[in-house]
């Protein structure tokens, strides 16, 4: 079975950091239009303004974080796979715990303890489901030993491919 290809690495920083913004500026999107929607001012008109205006304030902040939380994942990740000599799920591991304690670094030591041991417990959960589905979904490829049954009670074969039983 074929893997799925990743980019080369410094292109792979680049395209993950993209995706993040994007993935951020939607999510923030969606979220920010609800919060701004709830928190203003009664009537219609202006409760959609106050959504638009969350939006417009609210989801490029949230794109960034997003931003710089992929783009410093990529580049340890890729740091990894650069210093190992191989790519496999303990990069992302320690991907995810390294990022998540250099992000929460100025609140100090217990913080970004913390934050490594989550970061690296959500991405050994993300890449355990991963592996879990590829298993899963390998199984119904796995090819079926054919039933051979005994040659001697088929008769003889025919010249169209099909045996003619009378």
């Amino acid at each position: 079975m074929e893997e799925y290809a990743r980019e080369p690495c410094p292109w792979r920083i680049v395209d993950d950091c993209g995706g993040a913004f994007t993935l951020g500026m939607i999510g923030g999107a969606v979220f920010q239009s609800i919060k701004g929607f709830r928190n203003a001012p009664s009537g219609f008109n202006r409760r959609l303004f106050g959504s638009l205006e969350a939006v417009k304030q609210r989801s490029p902040i949230t794109a960034g974080n997003f931003a710089v939380w992929g783009g410093m994942f990529s580049t340890i990740d890729c740091t990894l796979v650069h210093i190992r000599k191989k790519e496999d799920p303990w990069n992302s591991i320690i991907s995810g715990a390294a990022t998540g304690g250099i992000l929460a670094a100025r609140n100090g030591l217990p913080a970004m303890a913390g934050s490594a041991l989550i970061g690296g417990a959500l991405l050994a959960l993300i890449e355990g489901i991963g592996i879990l589905f590829t298993r899963l979904s390998a199984e119904q490829f796995k090819p079926v030993n054919p039933v051979i049954e005994d040659p001697s009670q088929l008769g003889p074969p025919s010249m169209f491919g099909q045996n003619n039983y009378q």
